[in-house]
């Protein structure tokens, strides 16, 4: 029997992980000038979230499990920065800039709930 980690059944995590994958094939239609640019810095914040999630899940302390999480939510403004300028510069359309930006909002909430639930 193969070992699960805890982390992967956590709904926070799931969403967190969907939003990298959007913002991967998202950007893959993105100028080829922004590679270096943009494109990573969107990618690295977007990794950044799941990342911190389950860093902060195998620590000890909810005291150090929430360091992580707040890292974790910087990251998510930061992607939700990026988003914006990325619609603003028109590399994304307004449909898929609704999307990913609602998906954002979701890990948000849960991401938020979680970090609560960790302090008591």
């Amino acid at each position: 029997m193969e070992y699960e980690p805890g982390y992967k059944n956590l709904n926070v995590y799931q969403k967190a992980d969907e939003l990298v994958l959007i913002i991967y094939k998202m950007t893959k239609s993105f100028p080829k000038n922004e590679l270096f640019g943009l494109v990573s810095q969107m990618r690295r914040a977007a990794i950044s979230v799941p990342a911190n999630i389950v860093e902060g899940y195998g620590r000890n302390t909810n005291k150090d499990k929430v360091h992580f999480y707040y890292m974790s939510r910087g990251s998510l403004n930061e992607l939700e920065y990026y988003l914006d300028l990325s619609f603003k510069l028109g590399y994304i359309v307004k449909t898929e800039y609704e999307k990913v930006i609602s998906l954002r909002a979701d890990v948000g909430r849960l991401l938020n709930g979680f970090m609560n639930f960790t302090k008591k």
